[in-house]
């Protein structure tokens, strides 16, 4: 047995190395300098400190980066989606979970089905349908997306069907009406699966690149990872050092992020009930 305890802390250490190696790396070239970084000799740790690529991105230099404005629309798209998906994605898990409403399992499975669907699959329809709308290069192309998903709705399913409905009646018996129930006795009851699913949902619209590199086209509106990518192939392609600054502040709000709220990760994945 202590020996196993053994095998799975190495097998976990050399994992945690490998995926560790890569950030650490990327960090690491962001305080390079550019001849350093394309030299034949490999050091993970800089020989020559400098700020200069950080201060190219914030004060400006030969390439004007907008990062400030990257920033805000990749802040402002993140939380106005994960708004949306938590409060579309609860309401149609508590309908599902505690309603009765005509062809339940029907609509259940059709939510598990669509999570089998390949997301690349709705691309083009997607985006001819936001373009004969006019919502080409707009905060509604990079929201609306987003605005609700099935992983979401199964999460919050799972959750809602363990929970008493024992509460629920005394809830109603005390005057609750439906949207009271759900406001007032399931939400706050949900906080560790809702922080959970705010940190997926967050994650998962900051990072994304492809979506908004195609809806987007004005520089201004670009998010923080479309705009890495845009420098990556256009004023930074042999300014790796500074492509590696631009790279490592587009991953620090995430790990900010799942850092905050990463107690409430743990006990929503442990987590099997409510206390009684």
């Amino acid at each position: 047995m202590k020996s196993l305890k053994i095998f799975y802390v190495l097998l976990a250490s050399i994992l945690g190395i490998i995926f560790i190696l890569p950030i650490l790396w990327m960090v690491s070239n962001s305080f390079k300098t550019d001849v350093e970084v394309m030299a034949p000799v490999f050091h993970l740790f800089p020989q020559q400190f400098t700020w200069d690529n950080f201060h190219t991105i914030f004060v400006g230099g030969d390439v004007e980066v907008p990062i400030f404005r990257w920033m805000f629309n990749s802040f402002f798209v993140g939380f106005a989606a994960t708004l949306l998906v938590v409060l579309l994605d609860a309401m149609a898990a508590y309908a599902l979970a505690k309603l009765d409403i005509p062809f339940k399992k029907t609509l259940f499975a059709l939510f598990i089905g669509s999570m089998m669907v390949p997301g690349i699959i709705s691309f083009l329809p997607q985006y001819l349908n936001f373009s004969n709308l006019n919502l080409i290069n707009t905060y509604y192309v990079l929201i609306l997306p987003y605005s609700g998903g099935a992983l979401g709705v199964f999460m919050l399913i799972q959750f809602f069907q363990g929970f008493p409905n024992e509460i629920i009646e005394a809830a109603r018996i005390d005057g609750a009406n439906k949207w009271q129930v759900f406001a007032s006795v399931l939400m706050p009851s949900s906080v560790s699966i809702v922080t959970t699913l705010s940190i997926f949902t967050f994650m998962s619209v900051f990072n994304d690149y492809v979506w908004p590199f195609f809806t987007v086209t004005d520089l201004e509106m670009r998010t923080l990872t479309a705009g890495v990518a845009v420098m990556a192939t256009g004023s930074f392609t042999q300014s790796y050092g500074k492509l590696m600054a631009l790279a490592t502040l587009s991953t620090v709000p995430t790990l900010i992020i799942f850092l905050i709220g990463q107690r409430q990760f743990i006990q929503s994945i442990t987590a099997t009930g409510v206390k009684q």
